[in-house]
């Protein structure tokens, strides 16, 4: 590959609508002429990073067969990862007053309970599931209840796994819960803090593409799918409803993003439960799931 990379290498036309159909192919992710600059930069360090000067050179590369692992992180480069714990905090306070006290008969009966943060980013959400449900069922460790936290990109896969945050991103969290569930530490001088074995234990992170098969054997109870699909164009969202209700039991709940919503929704088999709040009304019945 050629090292002589360009700084100022320009992403021409041909070029983004090569990379825009591609990042649709493989994730569903729109990518509009309008951002031609954005995408320009953040696919920049992956032309040095690779010794590749031009965007047309970076496109026959990640077309060709020796390019399928660079489609991985050019899709990586190209999603926003914005998260923090607690975000939009209604879904929180169903879990905790609704959700928890409706499955916990089933769970106490060593019946399993199954959440499923998808598009996890960095895990904040996925953390923020496991202080609710810790707090709200002291012995939760002992009982039949995992968290399942997926994204399609694997380096905030290795972050959330890590578990460990700046002072700036736990502000979200209340100070009681920051010193129960994590433990601080001195990182370079600055104060950072680690999620405690507790709340790791519940978790488990794995790399998904949404529109790739999923790895569920069980049915899912609750689905947090926020500020995903804002991303995705109306035919890849109609694809994905059907999967979610499929995927989810009965009396289950799946929650999007303050920008999101399920059109016909009666049509995908779910009803409003609330703001930005789903839960389906019929389901396709496998637990197996594929595609």
């Amino acid at each position: 590959m050629n090292s002589d990379y360009g700084p100022d290498s320009k992403l021409d036309q041909a070029s983004f609508a090569a990379i825009a159909d591609l990042a649709y192919r493989e994730s569903g992710l729109q990518l509009v002429a309008e951002k031609t600059s954005m995408i320009q930069s953040r696919l920049r360090h992956r032309l040095r990073a690779l010794g590749i000067s031009t965007f047309e050179a970076y496109c026959r590369f990640i077309l060709s067969e020796s390019g399928t692992s660079e489609r991985r992180m050019m899709i990586s480069a190209l999603t926003t990862n914005v998260s923090h714990f607690f975000r939009e905090n209604h879904h929180f306070e169903i879990l905790k007053s609704t959700i928890i006290p409706l499955v916990l008969p089933k769970v106490r009966a060593g019946g399993p309970l199954r959440i499923w943060s998808a598009g996890c980013s960095n895990g904040q959400e996925a953390c923020s599931i496991a202080m609710v449900l810790l707090n709200s069922i002291p012995d939760a460790e002992s009982l039949n209840i995992r968290v399942l936290a997926t994204d399609i990109d694997p380096r905030v896969i290795e972050f959330a796994q890590a578990g460990e945050y700046s002072k700036k991103l736990v502000s979200g969290i209340q100070p009681d819960w920051l010193n129960k569930y994590f433990h601080e530490y001195s990182a370079k001088g600055e104060l950072a803090y680690r999620t405690k074995p507790e709340i790791r234990k519940m978790i488990t992170y794995r790399e998904l593409n949404l529109l790739s098969a999923w790895p569920m054997k069980q049915m899912i109870d609750v689905i947090f799918c926020r500020n995903v699909v804002i991303y995705f164009d109306s035919r890849t969202q109609q694809t994905l409803w059907p999967r979610f209700n499929k995927v989810l039991t009965k009396e289950g709940y799946l929650f999007l993003g303050h920008s999101e919503r399920i059109v016909d929704v009666d049509r995908m088999g779910f009803t409003n439960d609330g703001p930005t709040t789903y839960r389906p009304w019929s389901h396709g019945g496998s637990a197996n799931i594929s595609s």
